[in-house]
């Protein structure tokens, strides 16, 4: 664990129904490359199975596993904590619920699944390597909100995070910062009908619309009611061809 990552997301997994459609798409929008480790005790369903590393530049920032049972196809943002089976006892008393109790993942570290008050998935993770953060495939998350607002009391007690009581910029977004003011998410309030809360994980492309153009292409739709359609707004909110919602942010 290096002290410097508490609080802040670390990992993405992405849950999906047909990994080699996902894989294409993120290759063709994003740049993205991929390698294959055989995992021994694989950590979304046991046994040893395939887990595909998403790449760019040579730094790993992603995985893309087949969508366990039970679960929708979705980006799973994780967040670094000091002791993840404390933090999953004060996620429950703050509101939350455990979906995936705390579970060794070989040669990496320790993590939890849950959602938030609202209903967002989240995941917990205390690394046991010395690697960084990865900082190359992904900006600050979107936190999408539902019926439900962000729910300020969990996110600050659980990982010391703040939201900003006024609008940033033109977009009209709130932001969320981390302890040490960085900047960990965009909180969008309203503009998707009947959306419900969750994190998207805001993935790098070079030029959005070009990136976006493909997505169209491949597959991907832009969510109903998206912001930047109605509002002054950087951000491009979309489903991928496999249901999976992500924002497309511009380096």
């Amino acid at each position: 664990m290096n002290a410097d990552k508490i609080g802040r997301i670390i990992w993405h997994d992405l849950f999906s129904g047909d990994r080699q459609r996902s894989m294409e798409f993120y290759r063709r929008v994003a740049g993205w490359q991929y390698m294959t480790e055989h995992a021994t005790d694989f950590a979304w369903g046991g046994g040893e199975k395939e887990f595909i590393l998403a790449l760019l530049d040579d730094e790993a920032g992603a995985g893309i596993a087949q969508t366990p049972e039970a679960f929708p196809n979705s980006w799973i943002a994780y967040v670094e904590v000091a002791d993840v089976d404390a933090a999953c006892a004060q996620a429950e008393k703050l509101g939350g619920t455990i979906l995936r109790e705390p579970f060794e993942v070989p040669g990496v570290g320790r993590n939890a699944l849950l959602r938030d008050p609202a209903g967002a998935l989240i995941g917990l993770a205390l690394s046991r390597h010395d690697y960084p953060a990865p900082a190359q495939q992904f900006g600050p998350e979107v936190y999408l909100a539902g019926q439900s607002e962000f729910p300020t009391a969990f996110y600050s007690k659980l990982f010391d995070w703040t939201l900003s009581t006024e609008p940033n910029g033109a977009d009209g977004d709130r932001r969320i910062v981390g302890s040490s003011s960085t900047e960990i998410a965009r909180y969008v309030i309203g503009g998707i009908k009947d959306a419900e809360s969750a994190w998207l994980p805001s993935v790098r492309v070079a030029d959005a619309r070009s990136a976006a153009r493909e997505a169209n292409l491949l597959g991907a739709q832009l969510l109903e009611g998206e912001p930047s359609r109605d509002r002054e707004s950087s951000l491009l909110l979309m489903r991928d061809p496999d249901g999976a919602s992500i924002s497309l942010m511009e380096i």
